[in-house]
């Protein structure tokens, strides 16, 4: 149970750490090619672990008070940082009020919060499913969300139809099958898996919102069956490389593990010092390749400080409605 446990805060911290990473070079992929690469395979598959993770802990969907137990979780700081964020973009970004104020348009990332709430909410129907038959349905409906163009980031609406077949499929894994993900022949299959990819990726350019789940096809010029073949494409590529990021977890306790337990705060948090960082004059200083080393070493810094102990004790009553002692 221990090395289970640790397994998954592992994932969770590494995860976290490269949306951190991700979210700072963001502002620097269109000018850098190497960047551009990295960004695009780090998407590949982070938010799909994290979703596949949040579908694996979903298990107790049906037990009495849990739509209102996530909705709390859920659905309460999403207002609250909804909130923060209006405040943010309007008296320092200047953005318009009315538009940035509307709850069902989710700032940035906040659109995860919505998105996993609908996501237990859905396990109620399908589960009652065949499980080929539910995953069959949830990828059709992935698939032929891009389609309409009304499906959109409005209230993650386009995220929740497309990711929903990876918080499925982590429904209905066991531990024992990231136990076997685990063993050695599976390990060299997925690290080849993501080094194939990542090098592929120099080779086969796309645009990278592909990745995002959250636009209709038509934002991509013509829209025919081809387009859904892309998006099937990319559920194939997204669960390869997924799974072969589960594979090169480390099982045991790590110097890491116990911050993996905190995410929710880093995810949460960090978008504050990001936004900062692109509205200073440090974004126009780090844009060669070298300094990659920097992004890398400022994102560990971060996580690393927002998912402290002494940070959840600042933040826990705004973000769980609750608070702790700091222990000693």
């Amino acid at each position: 149970m221990n090395e289970r446990n640790s397994y998954f805060d592992n994932a969770k911290f590494i995860l976290i750490l490269l949306v951190v990473f991700g979210h700072f070079i963001r502002s620097m992929i269109e000018d850098n090619y190497i960047m551009m690469n990295i960004y695009k395979f780090i998407y590949t598959f982070h938010m799909p672990a994290f979703i596949l993770i949040s579908g694996f802990f979903a298990k107790g969907f049906n037990k009495q008070g849990y739509v209102k137990k996530i909705a709390k979780k859920l659905i309460l700081p999403y207002f609250i940082f909804h909130g923060i964020y209006t405040v943010y973009y309007v008296l320092i970004k200047g953005d318009n009020l009315l538009h940035s104020i509307d709850p069902l348009n989710p700032h940035w990332s906040l659109w995860f919060l919505i998105s996993l709430f609908f996501w237990n909410v859905m396990l109620i129907p399908f589960s009652k499913l065949n499980k080929l038959v539910a995953l069959g349905l949830s990828f059709f409906i992935g698939i032929a969300a891009g389609y309409f163009d009304f499906i959109s980031n409005y209230l993650s609406l386009s995220r929740t139809l497309v990711f929903f077949p990876i918080f499925l499929i982590g429904f209905y894994l066991k531990k024992e099958h990231f136990a076997m993900m685990t063993k050695l022949p599976a390990r060299s299959l997925g690290a080849s898996a993501l080094l194939l990819t990542f090098v592929t990726y120099f080779y086969l350019p796309f645009e990278y919102e592909w990745l995002f789940g959250s636009m209709p096809y038509s934002a991509f010029g013509e829209t025919d069956i081809f387009s859904g073949l892309v998006r099937l494409g990319f559920y194939f590529l997204t669960l390869i490389t997924t799974f072969g990021f589960f594979s090169l977890i480390p099982k045991k306790r790590q110097f890491f593990t116990e911050w993996g337990t905190r995410t929710f705060y880093v995810y949460l948090l960090h978008g504050f010092i990001i936004q900062s960082f692109r509205d200073s004059e440090l974004e126009s200083w780090l844009t060669e390749i070298e300094s990659i080393t920097v992004f890398a070493i400022v994102s560990i810094v971060v996580t690393f400080l927002l998912s402290s102990r002494f940070v959840k004790t600042i933040a826990q009553p705004i973000i769980e409605l609750r608070a702790t002692m700091l222990k000693k």
